[in-house]
């Protein structure tokens, strides 16, 4: 099942149905009115959802139009919780590599992970709005899952049944601002601006058998300014599993339907799969070259973020611009 959210107006839009290709949807206003009001009460609304997806695949639907991405909200255009992990190690070891230090033992056993602002999030096609250039603009492509309600101290081996959908994610960075933030000893905020998503949110049962092991076996495909940039496997290297992930978060707390959970970059151990982010790609020539030369984005730039499988895209594509902010007179 794939769903979306319509903008009309209001902060949390309107919850759409859409068929497997993705070109055509209708709301689910007599079910669910927004994606948080499903997930809220997802054990009453999940069936009559997948009924009028399956009507809308076979064409028994009224009320269905077609799809304008331009239209339409990020899945949850706000959320209560957004919590992005760092499960790509090979990420975080180019990352120590290129500065000369070694990855704590402690970070292949416990996950890193921090707390992004969750009530603004950008929809597949917003720009990417910032006040400098030199703030070092950064696109980060990810997969997310989304969750139901998780009880306290849920453990790895039951955490699998508690995520409801899956989604992409541009996790924008602000690598400038990042050093003297960290510095200060408590964590990220001016430095990760507004998160991006995909167009659409699917359950898990849409990836068939790339979805395994609470990871997403396909790759993701990255374009910059028009180019192929990556296309990284999102699934063996990643080093914690979803599931894992959700254990890690709930030893100390429970977690509201809706929260968002993101992978982290998707990065490979082979180079030759490029990567998803301009950091990793700074950080490989420095490895190599001995310094960086890719500069961050640049007013005007482009960014896609896409996942397919048997050449169709499964969650529509990320497809901003970075665009200069401009203060309202």
């Amino acid at each position: 099942m794939k769903l979306a959210t319509l903008r009309d107006g209001s902060r949390d839009g309107v919850l759409l149905v859409v068929d497997r290709a993705g070109e055509r949807a209708v709301k689910a206003a007599g079910i669910a009115r927004t994606m948080q009001e499903a997930l809220e009460c997802w054990e009453e609304v999940e069936g009559p959802l997948r009924g009028l997806f399956e009507a809308l695949q076979s064409d028994r639907v009224e009320g269905a139009f077609a799809i304008e991405v331009d239209r339409l909200h990020a899945p949850l255009p706000r959320a209560y919780q957004w919590l992005d992990g760092s499960a790509f190690l090979n990420h975080v070891e180019l990352v120590r590599k290129a500065r000369g230090a070694e990855v704590p033992a402690s970070f292949y056993e416990d996950p890193l992970m921090y707390q992004g602002g969750s009530d603004t999030f950008l929809g597949p096609t917003e720009d990417i709005v910032h006040a400098s250039e030199e703030w070092g603009i950064d696109f980060e492509a990810e997969v997310a899952v989304v969750t139901g309600d998780v009880p306290y101290g849920t453990k790895a081996s039951d955490a699998l049944g508690y995520i409801r959908l899956l989604m992409l994610a541009n996790d924008v960075s602000l690598r400038n601002l990042i050093p003297a933030e960290l510095a200060k000893g408590f964590g990220f905020v001016v430095s990760k601006p507004p998160t991006a998503f995909s167009p659409f949110a699917v359950t898990p049962d849409e990836l068939g058998e790339s979805w395994q092991d609470g990871r997403v076996h396909l790759p993701l495909e990255v374009e910059y300014n028009g180019a192929w940039f990556g296309h990284p496997n999102a699934g063996p290297e990643m080093q914690f599993s979803f599931p894992e992930l959700i254990a890690y978060v709930t030893k100390t707390r429970p977690l509201g339907a809706g929260t968002i959970l993101g992978s982290g970059t998707i990065s490979n151990k082979d180079r030759s799969t490029g990567s998803c982010c301009l950091a990793e790609r700074r950080m490989i020539e420095k490895i190599e070259e001995g310094e960086s030369k890719t500069p961050f984005m640049r007013f005007g730039d482009t960014v896609r973020i896409e996942m397919k499988k048997g050449g169709r895209s499964i969650f529509g594509a990320i497809a901003q611009t970075v665009k200069p902010w401009k203060k309202e007179s």
